[in-house]
């Protein structure tokens, strides 16, 4: 039973991390305008842009440039990921294809 419970953990986490990582918590104060710049052209048909944002970690906000992705098979939109205030602080949800 314990191996199937960690092949199980694995599995998510591996899932998690293919999809951007997991929830970032920032207690310390909203994060700053996302950063504006030009998008760069689209490498070629099939690809989508996924817009940058801003990530908690070291006690910090720090940017994540945006990108392209090549859309999955079956997916047909990114849902762009979030932050939502929270009592104690703010709370990223990862984007997803939809």
């Amino acid at each position: 039973m314990k191996r199937w419970s960690l092949i199980a953990v694995l599995m998510v986490s591996g899932t998690l991390a293919a999809c951007g990582g997991g929830v970032y918590y920032a207690r310390f104060g909203p994060p700053p305008p996302p950063v504006v710049y030009a998008r760069p052209v689209a490498p070629g048909p099939g690809f989508c842009w996924i817009e940058g944002y801003y990530r908690w970690g070291g006690g910090r906000y720090y940017w994540v440039a945006g990108r392209y992705e090549r859309i999955p098979r079956g997916r047909t939109a990114w849902v762009s990921g979030y932050w939502n205030q929270r009592p104690r602080g703010y709370v990223w949800a990862n984007g997803y294809w939809r």
